[in-house]
């Protein structure tokens, strides 16, 4: 094993054989009968430099936010236009032997999902331009702003959507906590954040989208137009197509924001506060965190708390060894600035909060949206963004949270004190997702989001990844049936257990949109089998 990364197996020799003549001949443009029988269109990519294989851009993609999993491309993309997105997919689905290609945005995936080992990666964010509709265009009702929206290419990031849409007065009603993040990426997951409970995730904020199939065809899809294409790559994993452009519904944007925490050290008054708190109008943001003292109240999620606040907290953390913060957002702007400490005031009564444990702060629209980039900037001034992430996220159901809380948050995570980052515990609202979609979560209306965001040291991210399966195994044996969200398995009986009732359409689509099982190999779904 490499220091510091998994290595998978590698593939069949003729299948790596195949594909380095094919991609070598695209570089080199001999006279070989491989290079005269390439469509030209391939040969103009290669030509304008678009298909790199030096080191440095090999070496990118074989990487992620991870740092996990290393897994080598034989050559990416840097398309100019959709067409070379085509060109690329049409050419291993018309090959003997089709290679693997996978759409890389900003490589935030955790274990290789986004890597194609001696395939193609293409790198989506060199789509920036508006042609084909791979840039952003806003398109704002002046009747009702609610039917606003904009189409948005698929290798942009939501940050350039929210300035972009910002200069109409208008943004996206659903967000990541992370806005450097591709729209495709987010979309062929789900979009989770404390806005979700309310809007749902972003994968039900979409529109229309035109999605470059495994076929290599370019298809305009959405809840009218071909919905079976539409709903499959939504949550899609990245199973079904490459998303190139998506249709975000936008709203009228608030200027400003009221940002409230309250501590708790019961965590039944903490989660049916949250669960009121969702069930009810009038908030716009519910979130909620563990503290403890490897996992401090101010974090590179964001410095909401003062030093003076900090030093009060840790007081409670001595004492009670573990508390948990609700969060809360209420958005307002010019019109009702008079009323919203009021209006937040009537939300909040009745919370059973530690007394004189409420703080607040207030923000600017994009400041609090774009509130993880500082804390970034400033791990990667340390030198410590760089680093293995052994993340796990997970939805449990409401059924089983006390139990969770019991097994995981205080047996497990607080005793065992191996946890380095934050911790995130939120519920959701079912109702709020559409089931057609691909995207899975647990068969209850609440459920809760659970967001295990550690970061290691080269040398022991496995003593990470050794507890994240104990996780998991508690959950199997205490009969919890928690839904890995960015989940990973290894093997066919894990895929088809995590989608359940969903796996044969979940088939069935693959092989109506990709039969030749090309796109995303590197989440390990179709071609797990055959690598074990």
């Amino acid at each position: 094993m490499a220091k510091g990364f998994l290595i998978l197996p590698t593939p069949s020799p003729h299948i790596v054989l195949f594909i380095i003549s094919c991609l070598m001949s695209i570089i080199s443009k001999s006279s070989s009968p491989w290079t005269s029988s390439l469509p030209h269109e391939l040969l103009t990519l290669d030509t304008a430099n678009r298909l790199r294989v030096d080191t440095t851009s090999i070496e990118l993609a074989s990487r992620d936010f991870g740092k996990i999993v290393q897994e080598n491309p034989l050559a990416v993309l840097h398309p100019s236009s959709v067409n070379d997105i085509i060109t690329l997919v049409k050419l291993s689905y018309n090959s003997h032997v089709p290679f693997g290609i996978s759409a890389r945005g900003r490589g935030h995936s955790l274990r290789g999902q986004a890597m194609a080992k001696n395939g193609v990666v293409v790198e989506m964010t060199c789509l920036t331009s508006y042609s084909e509709g791979s840039g952003i265009r806003v398109f704002r009702n002046p009747n009702k702003l609610g039917l606003s929206y904009a189409d948005v290419g698929g290798g942009q990031l939501w940050i350039d959507a929210l300035v972009a849409t910002l200069e109409y007065g208008l943004a996206p009603v659903s967000w990541t906590d992370y806005l450097y993040l591709t729209i495709g990426g987010t979309l062929s997951n789900a979009g989770v954040s404390g806005q979700s409970f309310r809007y749902g995730p972003q994968i039900s904020n979409v529109h229309e989208m035109d999605v470059v199939t495994g076929k290599g065809e370019l298809v305009t899809c959405s809840n009218y137009t071909n919905p079976d294409l539409f709903y499959a790559v939504l949550g899609g994993l990245g199973q079904f197509g490459i998303i190139t452009r998506a249709r975000i519904a936008l709203d009228k944007a608030p200027n400003r924001v009221k940002w409230v925490r309250m501590l708790y050290h019961d965590f039944s008054s903490f989660t049916r506060d949250q669960e009121h708190l969702i069930s009810i109008h009038g908030l716009d943001y519910v979130e909620g965190s563990l503290i403890m003292h490897q996992s401090p109240p101010n974090n590179w999620r964001s410095s909401f708390f003062s030093l003076s606040d900090q030093s009060k907290i840790n007081s409670l953390v001595s004492k009670h060894g573990l508390i948990y913060y609700l969060e809360v957002v209420k958005y307002y702007d010019d019109l009702n600035i008079n009323n919203v400490d009021e209006e937040l005031r009537v939300l909040i009564k009745g919370l059973n909060f530690l007394h004189g444990c409420i703080f607040t702060k207030d923000e600017s629209f994009i400041d609090f949206l774009n509130r993880v980039r500082n804390g970034e900037r400033e791990l990667q001034a340390q030198g410590l963004l760089d680093v293995p992430h052994p993340w796990l996220n997970l939805f449990v159901p409401k059924s089983g949270i006390m139990d969770f809380n019991a097994g995981v948050f205080i047996d497990i995570i607080h005793k065992q004190n191996k946890t380095t980052g934050p911790v995130l515990v939120y519920p959701l609202n079912k109702n709020k997702w559409d089931d057609r979609m691909s995207a899975v979560t647990p068969d209850e209306e609440t459920f809760y989001s659970i967001g295990l965001l550690l970061s290691s040291g080269d040398d022991d991210w496995e003593v990470l990844e050794d507890q994240n399966k104990e996780i998991m195994n508690f959950c199997d044996k205490a009969g919890i049936k928690a839904k890995q969200y960015l989940p990973h398995y290894r093997t066919k009986e894990g895929w088809m257990s995590h989608f359940g009732s969903k796996w044969d359409m979940f088939q069935k689509r693959k092989a109506m949109f990709d039969p030749k099982m090309i796109l995303s190999p590197g989440q390990r779904i179709f071609n797990s089998v055959l690598e074990m």
